[in-house]
């Protein structure tokens, strides 16, 4: 850092850095509430820095400058007038200045992001730190450093710019994809084939559900582990070459010197020796023309492997193949590692001279490798008679490495277009006869444009995951895009590569939704995988249980091989803590909005929770299909931000919601309820499904709430081509029971009396639930009733006001407090009782649910009706059940 961040001026001191804090750092990894791809997340917090502009800290902004001098070159991310460094210089917020150093940092070393927000999160004193970001751990890093450097403009400390940079750097060539891999990802996404990335490695998953591949570099989930075993043993190899008559070097495989010798005088001199299974040229000899040379180079390839090779050696230009499918895709000439004098620098310059161009980087990071001046460098050029402080003749080429590898240094020339048609059947029937689906064969060959036949061209090697490199990026001649035959391998045109997703959010009916749907699905014989705040199903099996409406629960439905149809419960939790577990949907339904969990997490009013949910359709294809409720104004306003179709539902009757009527008369399609009959409209045509009366789940009409639920399903199956007659006998075979719906309309039967438990917990769902059980015929309606403590005042009140029509109330409260003290929700709900209307003697306290329960099953008699607001639903049924042999 500059001298002057090291001589701190006195009123600096004042600031303290430690008030400047970050929690709660996280990646964000799909699409989210502030953008639609990966982002990295922070909760900021200021304390006596809040009002602090950077103008008034002495010295920070010429420090700051001094660190990151390409801070000039960077306009303010969000359009704002003037560039950063005007804004800094007026005065600017602390944490904007996070925003673009964290952003700048991950620029220099290597990344390609400008994405950046900085937001007031709603809490008092907390900020959201919002950037953009290519690799995970580098994005994270990035705003920790940003962080350190921020501080120590602060107070003038010392701050390793250059070596922060360089280690986010060494960050980032660890942990991206290597060029193979990278070659194929980059040609699956230019098609629209979703990426998901399996480890911090090489290992990605391709396409979804039943149509997903891996590949791990250049190996395929096709590539046969017999075919990787002969090419990794290399006198295997030559062996079944040799065995179809394929031109292979003469030669042998021993573990011993004597073994080595007595073959080297068989088969004639010069030789070569190679480890039997390594790679990457490692311990591969040069030319060997006597004993004590074999010696020698035994004794190196014995450190790679317990059996060595040996072969005649052939001279020739070192040719890399590639052959994908079975057929050619690419070829190479690989020139191994060297330097040309120009008559005044020895060797050790000339490398040190040709490492500066910025092409060429440490391992695979670059089109081109460092080259290597290391003990193998030094060993390779004493058997020529040469060493790191000779000093070539201008123009001499001095070679570094006896082979040709990229890994080492060396380069490539592409030569694809002058391959001699001989050349490539022999090549095509190497791969095939290995049985690889992706090979790279090297051959050696005076002119790979010449039939091997004559010119004693030989095949040396067929490799399993060959590298692309050099093939993508030649150092001289055409780049070929060998990730495409790869992709057509593994995905023939006008194969599928994806499977329909269907991804459910609302504020009310997910869950149940989310499961009639499957059930729908599952009426066609498909596989369907699901979830739901209960779980992650297979069919109808859970395979994990849970509040599941995650990212982390997507990603074990669509990386699940056997799955079909993915339908997909999504919350607005998961959807601001890590984003969307995909990155588009084919049908986006959003069912409602009403406040629900407001105060939480900066999302404070209704319109901010609508802008979380919108994120559903915003990720529905150009073909695909938003479902929205015509009813909600927040609803019907998101179909704004979708690219698919629009698909409405209305519970309203015909003439009285001139949007949806509108919608159809334009020709679009929707569902709503005519003459008591659920019916999907599409224009004029008009298709009836069933009766509201004759679908279990409408409760014979009474779960007036449910209509959303069922003309959402119906809308998301007819669109997905689900046939009508199957949309119907789905409907009439689809329950509210503990097994379909557990948690959801529950009705257990206790002798004559009724117990509903249903998992209500928020104002619109529990006015529907008391409007259902309002209709239902009972002499008395008692209500156990409770509301999460993490709910604000007015929403507590709330649903006692909603209760209060009841006839009796038992009023319990959750273990977990969330935050309240002990009676603090259950007064609250008391209040809103009160509110309503209700008798002090028709009110009772019993905190604890099971006893809550207990003590309303106490008060009734037949004919009376039980509903229980649960919060540990599994729980209560089962406590309920058991009371079942027992009425």
């Amino acid at each position: 850092m500059s001298q002057a961040m090291s001589e701190p001026t006195a009123p600096a001191a004042q600031f303290d850095p430690e008030q400047l804090r970050v929690s709660r750092l996280r990646a964000v990894r799909g699409p989210n509430f502030w953008r639609l791809a990966p982002v990295i997340a922070c909760d900021l917090t200021l304390g006596s820095l809040e009002d602090v502009p950077t103008s008034e800290i002495p010295g920070f902004n010429d420090r700051l400058l001094a660190a990151m001098p390409t801070l000039h070159e960077h306009p303010c991310s969000r359009g704002t007038e003037g560039g950063f460094v005007e804004r800094l210089r007026a005065g600017t917020h602390l944490p904007h200045v996070l925003e673009h150093v964290a952003l700048e940092m991950q620029t220099l070393a290597g990344t390609d992001v400008s994405f950046g927000r900085v937001v007031e999160s709603g809490d008092p004193g907390v900020w959201w730190l919002i950037v953009a970001y290519e690799e995970e751990e580098v994005g994270l890093q990035a705003v920790r450093d940003a962080v350190k450097l921020v501080r120590a403009c602060m107070t003038g400390a010392e701050f390793p710019i250059q070596k922060v940079t360089e280690d986010l750097h060494d960050l980032l060539e660890n942990t991206r994809l290597g060029p193979s891999t990278g070659a194929i990802v980059e040609e699956a996404r230019r098609r629209a084939i979703p990426v998901r990335r399996l480890n911090s490695h090489s290992l990605v998953q391709l396409g979804l559900g039943i149509n997903l591949r891996r590949v791990q570099a250049a190996m395929s989930d096709y590539t046969s582990a017999i075919g990787v075993e002969i090419a990794q043993d290399k006198d295997d190899t030559r062996r079944v070459l040799g065995a179809i008559g394929l031109p292979v070097p003469e030669g042998g495989v021993a573990s011993t010197l004597d073994g080595i010798l007595e073959t080297a005088h068989d088969i004639g001199w010069p030789v070569l020796i190679k480890p039997l299974d390594a790679s990457h040229g490692r311990g591969i000899s040069g030319r060997l023309e006597n004993d004590e040379q074999i010696a020698a180079a035994f004794e190196v390839a014995r450190t790679y492997s317990r059996r060595v090779v040996i072969e005649q050696f052939v001279t020739g230009r070192d040719y890399r193949v590639l052959v994908v499918d079975g057929k050619l895709a690419a070829v190479a000439e690989r020139v191994p590692a060297h330097v040309v004098g120009d008559g005044t620098s020895s060797v050790a310059e000339l490398i040190t001279i040709a490492n500066r161009d910025p092409r060429r980087g440490s391992g695979h990071s670059r089109t081109l490798t460092h080259l290597p001046a290391d003990k193998a460098t030094e060993t390779y050029l004493a058997s020529c008679g040469l060493s790191l402080a000779h000093v070539p003749a201008p123009g001499e080429t001095v070679f570094l490495r006896a082979t040709a590898n990229l890994s080492t240094g060396g380069t490539s020339i592409d030569r694809t277009d002058e391959i001699h048609p001989d050349n490539i059947t022999a090549c095509e029937m190497a791969a095939g006869v290995v049985g690889l689906d992706i090979a790279g064969i090297d051959v050696l060959s005076p002119d790979i444009s010449v039939p091997f036949r004559e010119n004693g061209a030989v095949i040396i090697e067929v490799n399993a995951a060959p590298g692309l490199r050099m093939h993508t990026h030649p150092s001289e001649g055409q780049g070929r895009q060998v990730g495409a035959p790869i992709i057509d391998m593994l995905y023939p045109p006008g194969s599928p590569y994806t499977i329909p997703v269907i991804a459910i959010t609302g504020t009310n009916g997910k869950t149940t939704t989310t499961r009639l749907t499957a059930h729908l699905f599952r009426q066609t014989g498909k596989t369907v995988g699901f979830t739901t705040t209960d779980g992650v199903y297979l069919q109808n099996r859970m395979v994990m249980e849970g509040d599941m409406t995650g990212p982390f629960s997507a990603n074990i439905i669509l990386s699940n091989p056997t799955v079909e149809v993915a339908v997909l419960e999504t919350a607005r939790g998961g959807v601001i803590r890590a984003g969307l577990g995909f990155d588009e949907c084919d049908v986006g339904v959003v069912l409602n909005v009403s406040a629900d969990h407001l105060g939480l997490r900066g999302i404070n009013t209704v319109e901010q929770l609508a802008e979380v949910k919108s994120v559903v359709p915003a990720v529905v294809k150009r073909e695909g299909h938003a479902v929205l409720n015509a009813d909600d104004p927040l609803v019907y306003a998101m179909r704004d931000r979708s690219g698919g179709d629009i698909v409405l539902f209305s519970t309203m009757a015909a003439g009285e919601n001139a949007l949806f009527d509108d919608h159809i008369e334009r020709g679009g399609i929707g569902a709503r309820i005519e003459n008591d009959e659920f019916v999907i409209r599409r224009g004029r045509l008009r298709i009836p499904i069933a009766s509201v009366r004759e679908v279990p789940l409408m409760m014979g009409g009474a779960a007036r709430f449910q209509q959303q639920n069922v003309l959402a399903a119906i809308c998301t199956a007819y669109v997905q081509g689900v046939r009508y007659d199957t949309i119907r006998a789905g409907l009439l075979s689809f329950f509210p029971s503990p097994s379909m719906t557990p948690g959801r309309l529950n009705m257990v039967r206790l002798g004559d009396v009724r117990v509903l438990i249903d998992y209500a917990h928020n104002p619109a769902a529990v006015e529907g639930l008391v409007e259902m059980v309002n209709e239902l015929p009972a002499r008395m309606r008692v209500g156990v009733i409770g509301a999460p403590g993490d709910r604000r005042d007015d929403d507590i009140r709330e649903l006692g006001r909603l209760c209060s029509g009841l006839d009796r109330v038992f009023v319990k409260e959750d273990k977990d407090l969330r935050g309240r003290e002990p009676r603090e929700s259950a007064l609250l709900m008391i209040e809103g009782l009160r509110e309503g209307g209700m008798a002090e003697d028709a009110i009772e306290i019993v905190l604890d649910e099971y006893d809550a329960v207990d003590r309303a099953l106490s008060v009734v008699d037949a004919g009376d009706l039980v509903m229980m607001l649960a919060d540990k639903v599994e729980g209560v049924l089962k406590h309920v059940q058991r009371r079942q042999g027992t009425a």
